[in-house]
């Protein structure tokens, strides 16, 4: 006579619930760079569509934004762990693993703060920052000779930020969809979750 196997139902949901990923939240973005990033952000909208080019308003948010990129900058040598250049620099090898773990739509876990592409971005719009205050000082101060060609610099500089700002704001968005992942709700709580891998 064959027996019919029965399932207890409670070892079943045991073993539903161990099958079941688990997650936790992480602190990655400490308030400093939360707090730089936004009012960068704030300071760059201002100054591409509110200021008057040249006025004082337009000066003192230019200096601000590029007071506060310098200090990110110094932040990034003596910051907390993801704040660090030595956690996010683009190497090419950690290129190399950031898109392999992008092919697989898995969450680069060794980047969790800027991973190796969001660091190219990031260097970027700080150069551009750096290079309009340089250049905005230089033409304020009015101490170097040909005026149209600082102009033409802080303006060709100036016009890059509306291909840079978008472009960082539409990766973001993508980026979270494809890691499942909101980042742009991490820069503001400043957490991300991450799943808890098991021994197999």
């Amino acid at each position: 006579m064959i027996k019919n196997s029965v399932i207890n139902p409670t070892h079943e949901s045991d073993l539903l619930l161990s099958n079941t990923p688990k997650t936790r939240q992480i602190r990655v973005w400490d308030i400093l760079v939360r707090v730089t990033h936004w009012t960068v952000a704030a300071g760059i909208t201002a100054n591409l569509f509110f200021t008057e080019e040249g006025s004082e308003w337009h000066q003192y948010v230019g200096y601000t934004v590029v007071g506060l990129v310098v200090v990110r900058l110094l932040w990034g040598l003596v910051g907390t762990r993801y704040a660090r250049f030595s956690d996010f620099l683009p190497t090419p090898s950690r290129i190399k693993r950031h898109l392999s773990d992008l092919g697989a739509r898995r969450i680069d876990e060794q980047h969790l703060g800027h991973n190796p592409l969001a660091a190219i971005m990031m260097l970027a719009l700080w150069a551009v920052i750096i290079g309009l205050g340089i250049s905005g000082y230089l033409l304020e101060a009015n101490v170097f000779g040909d005026k149209n060609l600082l102009e033409e610099i802080h303006e060709t500089l100036a016009n890059s930020l509306y291909l840079l700002v978008p472009l960082h704001i539409v990766s973001a968005i993508v980026m979270s969809y494809w890691e499942r992942q909101n980042l742009v709700k991490s820069m503001i709580t400043g957490n991300k979750t991450v799943t808890i891998r098991r021994p197999r």
